[in-house]
């Protein structure tokens, strides 16, 4: 016989208490307990002074020798000129062309062997060959033979562009100077609060430190925040590839700052022997100077006097 099971043990089994069932799920998300309010921190103190603010559109600071903004001037219009590529480097192709020295082969060259030709019917190729042997010469494609389309002494290299077309492309790359996205796309290195073009006191003219002119060039750049762009120049010399190196080329080295002064005679002691860095009168300011390669942007340091020269030319 089966034993009986006890009525009480299987009232109990089947169910289950009310402490064991779970709560229904709801199906909105559960709210986060709120969170303490944080203490706020003290403000630290400032290490630096406060930047100057940055000029209005169409200003720029005047910068100090040693890097303090000493006042706010408005930038010539030749500054609003239109940025047009396209000018700049058909001003700059030709700049390059014109300095091409015209080369050439010899009128004689590859001509200098006495040859013969034997006539049809001897079984050879219709080659002229040096006299008493096989050898081919003479002949474009032989061993000693000239060249078929060789490069003209008297071929012009020279391009010639409009004295207005020059101009405008000379103001388009003045324009592209204030431009920082172009400086920058050029490889230039400067502090991002600086204002371009940048304006330094007519004092760096006059300067002439007892000794050690480069050093002291080298502290107002430093001051001024591109130094940087100088050591990159520096950096990058390298030699060339090709044949250029054997030529009186042999290396090739990054363009840096150009400076802009109404007397250049003596910033050149200053920073005339930097690597990459040019020293030029307002008068000598042209689309190559400016926009090296045919890229316009080049960093670029006016003296005030400088800048006032440019207020005279026509956008």
């Amino acid at each position: 016989m089966k034993a009986t099971a006890d009525p009480e043990e299987n009232d109990a089994t089947p169910t289950r208490s009310a402490e064991s069932k779970r709560a229904p799920k709801r199906r909105g998300r559960a709210k986060p307990p709120a969170k303490a309010p944080r203490a706020t921190k003290a403000p630290k103190a400032k290490e630096k002074e406060a930047e100057a603010p940055r000029p209005p559109a169409g200003n720029v600071h005047v910068y100090s020798l040693d890097g303090d903004v000493v006042k706010t001037v408005a930038l010539p219009g030749v500054f609003q000129s239109d940025i047009r590529v396209d000018l700049i480097r058909r001003a700059v192709t030709a700049f390059q062309a014109n300095r091409r020295q015209p080369y050439g082969p010899s009128s004689h060259a590859g001509m200098r062997h006495s040859v013969r030709w034997s006539g049809k019917g001897h079984g050879v190729s219709r080659v002229p060959r040096i006299r008493g042997t096989m050898i081919g010469a003479q002949a474009p494609g032989t061993m000693g033979g000239r060249r078929a389309h060789p490069p003209r002494p008297d071929k012009v290299w020279a391009k010639k562009v409009n004295e207005h077309e020059r101009r405008l492309a000379r103001n388009a790359a003045i324009a592209a100077l204030k431009d920082s996205a172009m400086v920058a796309s050029r490889g230039h290195r400067f502090d991002a609060d600086v204002s371009l073009p940048i304006v330094v006191e007519d004092a760096l003219e006059t300067l002439e430190p007892e000794s050690g002119m480069v050093r002291e060039g080298l502290k107002i750049l430093k001051h001024l925040g591109l130094l940087a762009d100088v050591e990159r120049s520096k950096d990058g010399r390298h030699v060339r590839a090709g044949r250029g190196k054997m030529r009186g080329r042999r290396y090739r080295q990054p363009r840096s700052l150009l400076i802009v002064v109404k007397g250049p005679e003596k910033v050149r002691r200053l920073l005339g022997n930097l690597p990459g860095v040019e020293v030029v009168s307002p008068a000598a300011l042209n689309a190559e100077i400016l926009a090296p390669g045919g890229d316009p942007g080049r960093l670029t340091v006016f003296s005030e006097g400088a800048l006032e020269v440019l207020r005279s030319w026509p956008a």
